[in-house]
């Protein structure tokens, strides 16, 4: 580390602490040529998440797009800002835990709809309207009658 006075690299570290949000590491140092001391902050390089859209397009993994969605798709219903941060938490941690480097927006999309479909089948309804593209009623009924766990294709021919 240079000095910031007499521009020097040799120091030692005096002091070492995490900072009050524990996401880096505060160190007072003190320059062996001027005797000097200096604060440096040591942060975790935080490499992005890059998602693959479905037209082939590349962007990086915005918390806050999702929350926005997932917002929508709750709106007026009863699941909790709690849950829905603790799941943000859980799908950003998956997503940088995993190894690929880039992940299709489809995976984070089946996650979202897996956990809202535990939370509350009205949002998850409302977010597979718009994630899936449904085109008209009867993607609605179809998905609604997958819900209550009845086989229209079955139901069909009984009639």
């Amino acid at each position: 580390m240079k000095c910031p006075f007499c521009g020097e690299i040799d120091n030692k570290v005096v002091d070492s602490r995490l900072t009050r949000d524990r996401n880096a590491i505060r160190r007072r140092r003190e320059c062996l040529a001027c005797s000097r001391r200096f604060t440096t902050y040591e942060h975790i390089e935080d490499i992005p998440i890059m998602i693959v859209k479905k037209d082939g397009r590349r962007e990086v993994f915005n918390r806050d797009k999702v929350r926005a969605g997932i917002l929508r798709a709750c709106e007026k219903r009863d699941v909790s800002m709690d849950a829905i941060e603790d799941f943000l938490d859980e799908l950003e941690r998956d997503l940088r835990e995993a190894e690929a480097k880039e992940v299709p927006s489809a995976l984070i999309g089946e996650k979202i709809m897996n956990r809202l479909h535990e939370l509350d089948d009205v949002a998850y309804v409302r977010f597979a309207s718009v994630y899936r593209e449904f085109k008209d009623v009867s993607d609605f009924v179809s998905e609604l009658e997958s819900l209550q766990g009845r086989d229209p294709a079955r139901e069909e021919g009984t009639s």
